[in-house]
C-alpha cells in the first residue's frame, strides 16, 4: 500500500517546491496537488479573491511541470488533486479544467471536484458530465467526494451532497462513467450528523472508491488531524478497505496538523505525518 499527502499545508510554511521534497524525505510515496490557490474565496463575503500565485497565471502548467519534475527528482510521484472549491460559485467553476490540465501535467491519475453541496446528484451530474470529455482528453478521472453542512442550532454537521451511502453511491452512478470516482473523506463520514460512517460508506461504494482523503477529528467537527489523534477508528476502516479490495492510495488531508510549525521544525511534521499514514498502511497490508 503506497502512501501520500497534500502539499498545501507545508506550501503555506516552506512553499510547494519544498514541500514536495520534505515529503519525499518523510518517506511518502506521492504526493496531492493541492490547488486552493488557484483562486481562493472569501467565505464571509461569498466571493473569489484573484491570486498571484502561478497556478493563477498564464503559466500555470510551467509550474505544474516544474513540480512533477522536483518530485520525479525525489523519487516520488503525484498520484491525485485537489481542484478549487466550493463548487456552488461559477467563477470557482470556471478554474475546474484549468486543474484537470495541471493534475495530466504533474502526473496525477485523478483529480478531486467537490459536489455543490446543496444540489441533488442528477443536478452534480450535469456539472460533472461537461467536465468528463475534456477530463477523458487528458487522462484523468475525476473524484466527487462526501461533503457536509453544518445545522446552527444542533450544533453539528447535516446533509449534504454525497455525505450518506445512499448519495455518495447516486451520484456516482447517476453519472455512469468509470471517469468518475468516488473520493471518500474519512473524517467527513465521521461526523456527528451527517455522516453514515466510514466503513458503511466503503462497502457501499465499493470498485467505485478509487481515492481517499484522511484525517482525524472528534467525530463532531471537521479537524483535518493527524490519524490516531483523536477518535476514529481506523482499525475498522482499514478493515472496511481491506474487505472492498480498496487498490488505490492512502492519502493523507491532515492539513490542520502543521499549524504553528515554523521553517526549522515543518519537516519533523512531515515526518509524524508519514509515520501515521505507514501504520494504516501496515495495518492494511497484516
Amino acid at each position: 500500500m503506497k502512501i501520500s499527502t497534500e502539499i498545501v499545508s507545508a506550501s503555506h510554511i516552506v512553499g510547494e517546491e519544498k514541500a514536495i521534497e520534505y515529503i519525499a524525505k518523510a518517506g511518502f510515496d506521492a504526493w496531492d496537488f493541492s490547488m486552493f490557490d488557484m483562486c481562493r474565496y472569501d467565505w464571509g463575503k461569498k466571493q473569489v479573491m484573484l491570486t498571484e500565485h502561478p497556478l493563477a497565471k498564464e503559466n500555470y502548467l510551467v509550474f505544474a511541470r516544474k513540480l512533477k519534475q522536483i518530485g520525479l527528482d525525489n523519487g516520488i510521484v503525484c498520484n491525485q488533486s485537489h481542484a478549487p472549491f466550493p463548487t456552488c460559485c461559477p467563477e470557482i467553476r470556471s478554474y475546474f479544467k484549468r486543474a484537470i490540465e495541471c493534475t495530466a501535467e504533474a502526473g496525477g491519475e485523478i483529480c478531486i471536484i467537490h459536489p455543490d453541496n446543496d444540489k441533488s446528484p442528477k443536478e452534480n451530474a450535469e456539472i460533472y458530465l461537461e467536465l468528463l470529455p475534456f477530463a477523458k482528453e487528458h487522462g484523468v478521472k475525476i473524484a466527487t467526494e462526501n461533503m457536509w453542512n453544518w445545522d446552527k442550532e444542533k450544533d453539528e454537521s447535516s446533509f449534504a451532497a454525497c455525505s450518506t451511502a445512499g448519495s455518495f453511491v447516486e451520484h456516482v452512478d447517476a453519472v455512469g462513467d468509470d471517469f468518475l470516482v468516488a473520493c471518500l473523506d474519512i473524517g467527513h463520514a465521521e461526523m456527528r450528523g451527517s455522516g453514515s460512517g466510514a466503513a458503511e460508506m466503503i462497502h457501499a461504494l465499493g470498485h467505485r472508491l478509487q481515492a481517499l482523503h484522511i484525517h482525524d477529528n472528534d467525530r463532531w467537527h471537521d479537524s483535518h488531524q493527524i490519524p490516531f489523534s483523536m477518535e476514529i477508528n481506523f482499525e475498522k476502516v482499514v478493515g472496511a478497505l481491506k474487505e472492498i479490495g480498496y487498490s488505490g492510495y492512502f492519502t493523507l488531508e491532515a492539513d490542520s496538523y502543521l499549524h504553528g510549525y515554523n521553517k526549522e521544525k515543518v519537516l519533523d511534521g512531515v515526518k509524524d505525518l508519514a509515520a501515521s499514514a505507514r501504520k494504516l498502511a501496515d495495518m492494511f497490508e497484516k
